[in-house]
């Protein structure tokens, strides 16, 4: 037989192309419009009513960047169409090949309710089925003019920048039949060619396909493609029924709409995606009972509720019929690098919580499909919100290398160990392809052990969820040969069956690292240091008002801080804390935390003045919010300044010595030269230098920063062979008790301020950077006389270790890694350590010097400079702290890292206030002291192990104690582990704690009334 392979195709693809899919709608008339361009910010459906709409022409032009046309469109279905499906088809000049990236529109009737959206693979619009003829309609289309910005550097990401041309012309408006007998034959043949095209040239199963279609193709009258389609159909229909193998692969495929609540569109466009997105899974639900969708982000469903309450409504009653299924367990699909602690505690708090309230549901999957990497802290943190199964499918994303599981036992910092999965489809946005499908099948690594993964189907990003199509493939994709078995089912059903069918499941240790997007460390510096100041003053605030509600008649401001909490969690989205996203979001975003600040200083300060007693003494008391006594005053306590105490301190003596100075507070003498440069930091209580010989420290470089693709995510290794050493001073002087050093360098300017405090064995670095480069990488250097064999960075909750060598690929992909407050390197008996208030970025190296020493280099990533998305990334001024502690121990970067964060407050008062809770054991940190979220009175404490070590420590209260609980991050009591973990056992007045490394512990204790 000759190989007609080629001819059969080709000749198949035109045919579709040319002939079978525009008979789909093989009749059509023009429909009517009005246009009204809103002017502004988009308006409410009942003030755009009500607006003077012009005529409309297709051909006209609509819609400048960011802006809002409503269309008014009216028609009549012809007489002689009765009987028939009838449809509106609409192309407001959507770019096909991105849906969610371009023009979008939500379809009303005239009462205001929502009929469905349209997008580029979605521009129908039902108005009836086996029509009678003559009927009237109205519809309005709220048309949102989303410029396109997926390539190249773009003013588009503002409106601010955007300019008035307008970007899209209407191409088309009528009214149609439609011959679902045409649209059936588009499915089947394009299944079959899809999976044909993925089946090896010898397979037989292929040729039989091959020589189904050719037969269809010749049944089919190509002049009458309508009248012929059933014909073609029969003859595709044995093909079709023929069932797949035993051992074929299972796919439980679950509807998805990945949305990003920020990205290449604002905030208060997600607010409308998430209508749009929602009203066609409804609209596609009650036409399709079989369809599940799942849907995560709590802030989305939230917002449906705010803005369009009657779709909410008809989303609880699709969840309660089990076919919207909440998922994720979290505010937002946030980043998990850089949220703190407390803060990614809170993600499952507000998302879980949400879920409960509104549907009545405990989320079991947390779902994070599209972050940036994820936390070794995680899997403790799932555990403890009372969820089983984690999802993601970032780290296919990897560039160099390929993750060796598919489903897997994931263990945290603590041992905890949560059921993941990894789909093997390697999208989030899957179509249900034939091609996605046999590469789920191939790539699937746990293959003997295994035989199911999950497929996430529906158009993302910018939302748009599954289609019609993607449905009939599901169908005819159930168990067919050459396939998968498709199975369209809620992601629960898929964990079970995939947790219980796997023996011994693998496990990985501790974080998964995402090989891409490194640069997400770094970029839109003031979006980091908003949400690191806005963490800090969270604490404060809860702390402060807890403590004066239980001891005097301040009322806790329960709504408020919940209010502010979801603000802060839902920038700490996966493209807003990153800095991912358009300008528009970050400038927002930046005044957000300004006004967040203002408001949470306002709660801070007047539990305080409570707390305080009266000022008319003329006395100051002194806050310590730190989970470590600093200066005599106890953690979350508060001392009259006159009181507390200090201890014997030698004085800051600063002298100016060859040209630099050298500054000594008896526990540290460093040496700045000429060139402004740190060129000894000598530890006077070890007798040991710092800084490695020959080197500098503090020591600014710059490279050029031009990544291969993702601009504002990514750094590329290569970008470390070309640098700059930022080695001229324009000033050199000293500035009271320290050093200032000026540089200037391309268009840009720093300021530095080095300095000593009295009785601190830290060297502290405040920088002002007047940034104006383009596409440059800024770096502080701390070259260190240590041979460290690994890196301990701050994580939530604990640290993570990482080695400083390079002998395998995993560890040479982690060229920059992330840390929160604190970064320490050392050997038995001596480290060091850098703090900073809120850089995220680093890196470490390693060199063996000629004298046979070990310099361990510790850099700080401090500003970048890309175009895309935000072509003005962190231009501007900035001001940025760092603190170098020559020899630190892991534990005192973590004091010292809280000390940082929060320094003393100080407010007129005579009364000294004794903290809330107490523990007697450094390395037990408190993370959070509220009030319980029901209301009760009763007091939260979350608690953890952070040196890495078991801890026994004493919790004791200010307050007379009635009972205590140990809980889980919702404040609902857990049950007693066999080895008593989680036993809060009354001692004294107080609680004995028994930690294991890294746990965490959320106790809530209820005050005796009567005391």
């Amino acid at each position: 037989m000759h190989d007609d392979r080629t001819l059969t195709e080709e000749r198949l693809d035109r045919v579709l192309r040319e002939r079978v899919r525009p008979a789909v709608h093989p009749r059509s008339v023009p429909l009517r419009f009005e246009v009204w361009h809103a002017p502004g910010e988009p308006v409410p459906f009942d003030e755009a009513v009500g607006a003077g709409y012009g005529p409309g022409a297709v051909g006209d032009a609509w819609g400048p960047a960011w802006g809002t046309s409503w269309f008014r469109v009216t028609g009549r279905v012809p007489k002689d169409w009765a009987g028939e499906t009838v449809e509106a088809v609409i192309d407001l000049g959507f770019a096909r090949d991105r849906p969610g990236f371009s023009a979008e529109a939500l379809a009303h009737r005239p009462d205001g309710s929502v009929v469905k959206a349209l997008n580029p693979r979605n521009t129908w619009l039902r108005i009836g089925e086996r029509v009678t003829g003559g009927e009237e309609f109205t519809y309005y289309l709220e048309a949102a003019a989303n410029p396109e910005i997926l390539d190249g550097v773009s003013a588009l990401g503002d409106r601010e920048t955007a300019g008035d041309e307008p970007l899209y012309r209407v191409e088309r408006m009528d009214l149609a039949v439609f011959d679902r007998q045409v649209w059936e034959l588009v499915q089947d043949l394009e299944v079959l060619d899809q999976l044909m095209r993925q089946l090896p040239v010898g397979s037989a199963r292929r040729w039989e396909i091959l020589r189904a279609v050719e037969g269809a193709l010749d049944a089919l009258d190509l002049d009458a493609v309508g009248a012929s389609a059933p014909a073609a159909r029969e003859v595709l229909r044995p093909v079709l029924s023929s069932p797949a193998h035993a051992s074929a692969h299972r796919i439980s495929a679950v509807g998805h709409a990945h949305i990003d609540s920020a990205w290449l569109w604002p905030l208060r466009e997600t607010v409308r995606k998430v209508a749009r997105t929602t009203s066609n899974v409804l609209a596609l639900m009650d036409d399709h009972p079989e369809f599940v969708f799942a849907m995560s982000q709590a802030q989305q469903l939230d917002w449906l509720r705010e803005h369009h309450p009657e779709l909410y409504a008809r989303v609880k009653e699709k969840v309660a019929s089990g076919q919207f299924v909440p998922v994720g367990g979290m505010w937002v699909e946030s980043d998990t690098n850089m949220p703190g602690s407390e803060a990614l505690a809170r993600q499952f708090v507000h998302g879980k919580r949400f879920f409960l309230e509104e549907f009545g549901i405990e989320t079991e999957e947390v779902w994070l499909p599209d972050s940036f990497g994820y936390s070794a802290a995680l899997p403790q943190l799932v555990a403890l919100s009372g969820s089983r199964w984690f999802l993601t499918q970032k780290i296919s994303w990897n560039t160099t290398n390929r993750f060796p599981h598919h489903s897997f036992l994931w263990e945290g910092l603590d041992g905890t160990r949560v059921f993941t999965h990894f789909p093997p489809v390697d999208t989030y946005v899957a179509e249900l392809s034939g091609e996605e499908l046999a590469h789920a099948e191939r790539n699937f690594r746990d293959k003997g052990h295994a035989t199911r993964s999950l497929v996430p189907f529906g158009w993302g990003d910018g939302g748009g969820g599954p289609t019609r199509e993607m449905l009939a493939r599901a169908d005819r994709l159930a168990d067919l040969e050459g396939s998968p078995r498709v199975a369209v089912e809620k992601p629960a059903d898929f964990f079970t069956a995939a947790e219980a069918e796997y023996g011994r499941v693998p496990v990985w240790l501790g974080e998964l690292y995402l090989e891409l997007h490194r640069g997400t460390y770094t970029s839109q510096a003031r979006t980091k240091q908003g949400n690191r100041r806005s963490e800090h003053l969270l604490r404060e605030a809860e702390l402060w008002a807890a403590t004066a509600a239980v001891r005097t008649a301040f009322r806790y401001p329960h709504e408020e801080l919940d209010r502010i909490w979801r603000t802060v969690l839902l920038h700490q989205f996966h493209d807003i804390l990153p800095g991912s996203s358009i300008a528009w979001v970050h400038r927002e975003a930046e005044a957000v935390y300004a006004r967040i600040a203002e408001e949470l200083e306002t709660v801070i300060g007047a539990a305080q003045r409570a707390l305080s007693g009266s000022p008319d003494g003329g006395g100051t008391v002194v806050f310590n919010a730190a989970p470590h006594e600093r200066s005599g005053i106890a953690a979350g306590g508060a001392a009259l300044a006159a009181d507390r105490s200090e201890g014997p301190q030698a004085p800051v003596v600063v002298e100016a010595v060859d040209g630099g100075f050298l500054l000594d507070n008896g526990l540290l003498r460093v040496t700045v030269d000429a060139r402004g440069l740190v060129v000894s930091v000598v530890d006077l209580v070890a007798g040991r230098e710092t800084v490695a010989p020959g080197c500098a420290a503090n020591l600014l470089q710059v490279h050029p920063d031009l990544p291969n693709h993702w601009d504002a995510w990514d750094v590329d290794a290569f970008y470390r062979n070309t640098v700059t050493d930022l080695t001229g001073a324009e000033a050199v002087r000293r500035v009271g008790d320290g050093v200032e050093v000026v540089r200037a360098f391309g268009t840009s300017r720093v300021t530095q301020v080095l300095s000593l405090r009295p009785g601190a064995r830290r060297l502290d670095i405040d920088t002002e950077v007047d940034w104006h480069e383009r596409e440059k990488f800024l770096k502080a250097a701390f070259p260190i006389d240590v041979r460290a064999e690994h890196s301990t960075a701050e994580t939530q909750f604990g640290h993570v270790r990482r080695p400083t060598h390079t002998n395998t690929s995993w560890e040479a992909a982690k060229f920059e890694i992330c840390a929160h407050r604190f970064l320490h390197v050392g050997e038995p008996g001596w480290g060091a350590a850098l703090v900073n208030d809120s850089t995220y970025g680093h890196d470490v190296t390693r060199t063996v010097r000629e004298d046979g020493g070990t310099t361990t280099t510790v850099r700080l990533s401090l500003l970048r400079a890309p175009r895309y998305p935000d072509p003005e990334t962190d231009q501007g001024v900035h001001r940025l702290r760092y603190a170098l502690l020559p020899g630190a121990t892991v534990g005192d970067a973590v004091r010292e890292g809280w000390w940082f964060g929060l320094p003393e407050r100080r407010v007129p008062g005579s009364a000294a206030v004794v903290p809330l809770v107490s523990v007697d054991d450094d390395a037990v940190v408190v993370t959070a002291v509220k009030l319980a979220d029901d209301g009760s009175g009763d007091v939260v404490v979350r608690l953890h192990e952070a040196h890495g070590g078991r801890a026994s420590a004493l919790l004791t209260t200010g307050f007379a104690l009635a009972g205590a609980a140990v809980t889980d991050l919702l404040e609902r009591p857990l049950a007693d582990t066999s080895d008593g973990s989680r036993a809060a056992a009354a001692e004294g007045g107080g609680v004995r704690l028994r930690l294991r490394p890294f746990q965490i512990l959320t106790l809530r204790l209820t005050p005796n009334g009567d005391a």
